[in-house]
């Protein structure tokens, strides 16, 4: 048996997520059928991890095993990106990789960036890549707020009802925010990060900029824990996994 690793550039626009269900297209199971395509052989594709509906990625990573190995690797590459491209996924990079490499387990650190467009006029090259937001933020307070977030903590505030994560206490390792002209980024590292956490995060820092929350009303919803109290979470078309660190 052979383990491949490799790495996927995907606009989420036109697909459920990248998990497989029951109705819908998603990533996974889209690479997997066009695997099988160039291969001949059924394989189960893993991923780092879930990206919601909507949701980009710029370097999703996974694995699959499979019997045959692939002798040319750029081959590859070029067939399975000929199946895959008009669907806007794109695969970057392939490797083999030794038995004990698994694409989720082995991570270390993930990073999330969300964009945010704040300016008047609607996105038009960007748009469903980004949140439009027309009232000005406070770029001062999003970071004060960012640093509230910071650290070993119960994010149960911002965690999705349908997530089944066994803890919600994480650890987010860093948060950096940055402006370039009416670009806002925000990065989030964490080993791992709970259903629409990342969201949640920059629903709530957005009220906070907005002067719709003070600075001691963020952090008291943050450690009430309820996600009642949340604000409603970002839109999924502005998230990207941006890369998984091994």
């Amino acid at each position: 048996m052979h383990k491949y690793h490799i790495l996927i550039e995907y606009l989420g626009t036109n697909f459920i997520g990248w998990q497989i269900q029951k109705k819908g297209q998603s990533v996974q199971n889209l690479i997997q059928k066009k695997i099988f395509k160039v291969l001949k052989e059924k394989i189960n594709l893993v991923g780092s991890g879930r990206t919601d509906s909507g949701v980009h990625a710029i370097e999703q990573s996974a694995h699959f095993v499979c019997k045959k190995k692939i002798e040319n690797l750029d081959k590859f590459l070029k067939s399975i990106n000929y199946f895959l491209n008009s669907k806007f996924v794109s695969i970057t990079s392939v490797k083999k990789r030794s038995s004990n490499f698994h694409a989720r387990f082995s991570a270390k650190q993930r990073i999330y960036k969300y964009i945010i467009f704040n300016r008047v006029s609607v996105p038009s090259i960007y748009k469903y890549r980004g949140w439009h937001i027309r009232k000005k933020l406070d770029l001062k307070l999003m970071k004060k707020g960012s640093e509230k977030l910071l650290g070993t903590n119960d994010y149960s505030t911002f965690r999705s009802s349908s997530c089944n994560a066994k803890n919600p206490v994480k650890t987010i390792k860093s948060i950096s925010i940055m402006k370039i002209k009416d670009r806002i980024e925000i990065k989030f590292k964490s080993q791992s990060f709970l259903q629409n956490q990342v969201r949640s995060m920059v629903g709530c820092l957005k009220y906070l900029a907005e002067n719709k929350w003070s600075l001691k009303k963020f952090e008291k919803i943050f450690k009430s824990k309820k996600r009642i109290l949340c604000a409603p979470p970002a839109p999924a078309h502005g998230l990207f996994l941006e890369k998984v660190i091994y």
